[in-house]
C-alpha cells in the first residue's frame, strides 16, 4: 500500500514538471549602460526544443529578440542566447519592458515571463504654467519628464512650499480647492481664486538619481473684467437699435421697393371637339380664357 502511495505521488509530481518554463528573475531592474541576465529555463522532456524571447515595451508595442536561434537586426552585437537566458550586454532606456521566453517542442509549449526596468535617474521636466489667468476659471498645470525610469513622480511647490496630495488634511490648505495627482503630475484648479496666485515650480523623482526641478514661474489671478463685459454689451444693444432705426427709416421714407399687386389668374382651356352620337348634330368649343 505504502510502495503505491509513493508511485502515484511521483507520477503526480512528474506530470506537475512536465514540459514547464521557469525563472529565477522575473523582475530584473539595473542602471542604464550596465549587462542584465534575464534566466529562463525548461524542463528535460522538451528534448532539443524551439527556444524564442519575444519583448512588448510600455507602450504595448511587441517585437522579437530571439528568433530561429539569433538576435533580430535590432539587437544584433547588444544580445545573446545562452543556455540559461537572454543576456544583455548593455541595455538603455528603451529595453524597459517585459519579456516571454517560449519554449515549444513537437506537440508542447510553456512560456515564462520576466519584467526588465532599467534605472534611468530624473531629468529636467517639461512644467506649464500659465503667468495670468481669471477667477472663476478652470486653470491646469501640468509637469512631466519623459527620461525617468521607473517613471517618476511629481511635486508641486508654491512660494517654496510643498503642496500636500489632500489639501483637507492640513490647517494651511483647508481653504484650497486644487487636486494634484503625483503620478501624472497635474496640478488642477477647478474654480481659481485670488488666493491660489503664488509662483509654482515642480519636483520629479524616482529614486535612481537626484530630483530635478522646473523654474519657478508667478502666476498672477486676476479678477473677472466686469466693467469691459458691461460696456460691450451696451454698445451691442446700440448698434442693434441703430440698424433698428435705419431700417424702420428707409421703410418710411419708401426706399424698399413696393410689393406688387397681385394680377387676377388666368386659366387656358384648350379647344375640344364632342360629337353628339345621337342626334347626329355636332357640337365644337372653341379655345376659351376664363378670367
Amino acid at each position: 500500500m505504502f510502495v503505491l502511495t509513493f508511485v502515484l505521488l511521483l507520477l503526480q509530481t512528474t506530470d506537475t514538471w512536465a514540459f514547464s518554463v521557469t525563472t529565477s528573475t522575473p523582475t530584473v531592474s539595473v542602471p542604464e549602460n550596465q549587462g542584465a541576465d534575464l534566466k529562463c529555463s525548461y524542463s528535460a522532456d522538451f528534448g532539443t526544443p524551439r527556444v524564442e524571447w519575444k519583448f512588448k515595451n510600455p507602450k504595448g508595442s511587441t517585437g522579437l529578440v530571439i528568433y530561429g536561434g539569433k538576435p533580430t537586426a535590432k539587437y544584433v552585437g547588444r544580445v545573446e542566447l545562452y543556455n540559461g537566458g537572454l543576456r544583455f550586454n548593455k541595455v538603455t532606456r528603451e529595453d524597459t519592458g517585459d519579456y516571454t521566453c517560449e519554449v515549444s517542442s513537437d506537440q508542447h509549449f510553456a512560456d515564462a515571463k520576466i519584467q526588465l526596468t532599467v534605472q534611468v535617474p530624473p531629468s529636467v521636466p517639461v512644467c506649464r504654467i500659465p503667468t495670468s489667468v481669471t477667477t472663476g476659471t478652470k486653470v491646469m498645470l501640468t509637469c512631466f519628464d519623459k527620461d525617468g525610469s521607473p517613471p517618476c513622480t511629481y511635486k508641486w511647490f508654491k512660494n517654496k512650499t510643498p503642496l500636500p496630495e489632500d489639501p483637507s488634511k492640513f490647517p494651511a490648505f483647508k481653504n484650497s480647492t486644487y487636486t494634484l495627482n503625483p503620478k501624472t503630475g497635474e496640478l488642477a484648479f477647478p474654480m481659481i481664486s485670488k488666493l491660489d496666485a503664488g509662483e509654482y515650480y515642480c519636483t520629479a523623482s524616482n529614486n535612481m538619481g537626484p530630483d530635478k526641478s522646473c523654474s519657478p514661474v508667478n502666476m498672477a489671478v486676476n479678477d473677472r473684467n466686469t466693467g469691459g463685459i458691461v460696456a460691450g454689451v451696451i454698445v451691442a444693444l446700440l448698434a442693434l437699435a441703430l440698424l433698428a432705426f435705419g431700417l424702420w427709416y428707409a421703410h418710411r421714407k419708401g426706399y424698399f421697393p413696393k410689393k406688387s399687386e397681385s394680377k387676377p389668374k388666368v386659366v387656358y382651356q384648350p379647344s375640344s371637339d364632342y360629337a353628339d352620337e345621337e342626334d347626329g348634330s355636332e357640337f365644337r368649343q372653341k379655345s376659351s380664357f376664363v378670367v
